[in-house]
């Protein structure tokens, strides 16, 4: 059996990552969305094994010792990680796996599975996304100008990452996505089965 592709999502806060992705998987429903493990309590509306695995603190550390992470990191006091082996298992089935993620946690992943297809979802410019952040109406001047000046150091980041893909509309943006996981099942290295019947006959 074909291994699946493994493929790290990133972006600035307020790409529309979400949404795109929440696209790719309603037109995609054969791929696996990685749920990360959380110590945080759980948010209105989010629901275990759905949005995170809220687990304890001390749970938490007790995986990291036994190596069950690929990858995990503490922002504002509490852990987040994403577990190794269900990654594993899934790709081991043939499944396609996206796993949304910050920058460090991409880089960790990249460095433990070279493999990884790893892409970076940006708006078309700045301005769009200082309009973006304003629109959304959630955060203070001051944060948005945060976000932005993050988004700005995030970005020379970019030329470590295999695929860049503008969300200009959503659905070019999906289309994209959907067209690089296509030709990601049909690199040689996943058609090992078919190169192998073809010499054996």
């Amino acid at each position: 059996m074909n291994k699946g592709t493994l493929m790290v999502v990133s972006g600035f806060s307020g790409t529309g990552k979400g949404t795109v992705l929440a696209q790719v998987f309603q037109r995609r429903p054969d791929v696996y969305f990685s749920v990360s493990f959380t110590t945080r309590s759980p948010r209105e509306g989010e629901r275990e094994g759905v949005d995170y695995h809220f687990i304890t603190r001390q749970a938490f550390e007790e995986r990291i010792q036994r190596g069950e992470f690929l990858e995990y990191a503490e922002y504002v006091g509490n852990y987040y990680g994403t577990s190794l082996k269900v990654i594993q298992e899934k790709l081991a089935q043939g499944i396609d796996v996206i796993l949304e993620i910050e920058i460090q946690g991409a880089a960790k992943v990249r460095e433990r599975m070279p493999e990884a297809v790893s892409l970076f979802l940006v708006p078309p410019s700045f301005e769009e996304l200082s309009r973006r952040l304003h629109k959304r109406g959630t955060d203070s001047e001051e944060v948005i100008q945060q976000r932005l000046a993050t988004a700005r150091r995030e970005a020379k980041e970019m030329v470590n990452y295999d695929y860049i893909v503008v969300n200009d509309t959503v659905e070019q943006a999906v289309g994209e996505i959907l067209a690089i996981l296509v030709a990601e099942s049909c690199r040689r290295e996943r058609r090992r089965d078919l190169i192998e019947g073809v010499n054996g006959l």
